[in-house]
């Protein structure tokens, strides 16, 4: 079973709190709130996304890359989290 699978509530409340951030940055723009208080909800946002891909590229090492069942699959486990990484990183 995937990490993913395995630790879906615990992912899922993660995202779901983002999605209540992100709903507050959104009331709070219509509000007209000042900018420094927008600024430090997103600061907030932007710091939970990094949490949570963090969990899941730590998971995926583990899982994946760690403790693969092969050469094969190790590499292209290390292979898939390079690509993802090249792209995080732009």
């Amino acid at each position: 079973m995937s990490h993913t699978v395995r630790d879906k509530a615990k992912l899922l409340a993660r995202v779901r709190r983002m999605k209540g951030q992100m709903e507050a940055v959104e009331r709070a723009l219509e509000a007209e709130a000042p900018c420094g208080d927008v600024l430090q909800q997103l600061a907030s946002i932007r710091g939970a996304l990094a949490g949570l891909t963090g969990e899941v590229v730590e998971g995926h090492l583990h899982e994946h890359v760690v403790h693969a069942e092969g050469d094969a699959e190790r590499a292209a486990a290390a292979d898939e989290l390079a690509a993802v990484l090249r792209t995080y990183i732009r």
